[in-house]
């Protein structure tokens, strides 16, 4: 029987965070995890999204994912987030979401649970750095235990070297530019961990 519940929890308009949440789950499930994978609702108008044949299609192709719920965080022992960057914060879709979850926090229930964030954008320097650290801002109000990759594996160099989480750059046609599936699986693997380092201290 897995240890640890990992939730992960994304938003995606083209593919992009989608798959690196599709990566994510299959590295939860390689460290002996229980896993979900659960997307954020939609918020922009259909007749937004139905003048963008790839965010359609999108949308189409992922419509049984299971949305997200503050359920799924209590639930869960540790949660990865992966969103896009707007402006250099995480996507409204994402802030809407963790905004919902007022009731857990009020009840101690975000404490201590064992997070990590990755990210997408049009370019290195589009604020992939930024949009995690804005997330992680919400996590400190959570009380949760934040894990950031560091560079604890070359994978992280080779992705890119962001420090706070995997991110990726998405090039003009939707395709990622750089190779950053080993630096996702390793920053799962590695949330895992202490996630259960966390459970079996707890448990003495």
């Amino acid at each position: 029987m897995s240890d640890i519940k990992l939730a992960i929890i994304y938003y995606s308009m083209g593919g992009t965070n989608y798959q690196l949440a599709k990566w994510a789950a299959e590295a939860g499930k390689e460290a002996g995890a229980e896993v979900r994978l659960l997307k954020v609702r939609e918020l922009a108008p259909q007749s937004v999204i139905d003048s963008n044949p790839a965010w359609k299609a999108h949308l189409e192709a992922t419509k049984d994912i299971p949305e997200a719920t503050p359920e799924d965080l209590d639930w869960a022992d540790a949660i990865i987030f992966s969103t896009p960057t707007r402006f250099g914060v995480m996507a409204s879709q994402m802030k809407q979401f963790l905004d919902t979850t007022g009731g857990l926090w009020a009840q101690g229930k975000t404490v201590n649970k064992v997070v990590s964030a990755m990210s997408s954008a049009q370019n290195p320097h589009g604020g992939q750095e930024a949009t995690i650290l804005s997330l992680y801002t919400m996590m400190c109000h959570w009380g949760a235990i934040i894990v950031p990759p560091g560079f604890t594996d070359p994978a992280v160099f080779e992705a890119g070297g962001n420090p706070y989480g995997t991110s990726v750059s998405v090039d003009e046609d939707g395709k990622m530019v750089e190779n950053v599936e080993a630096a996702v699986k390793h920053q799962v693997k590695r949330t895992v961990t202490v996630a259960r380092w966390l459970k079996k201290g707890r448990e003495g």
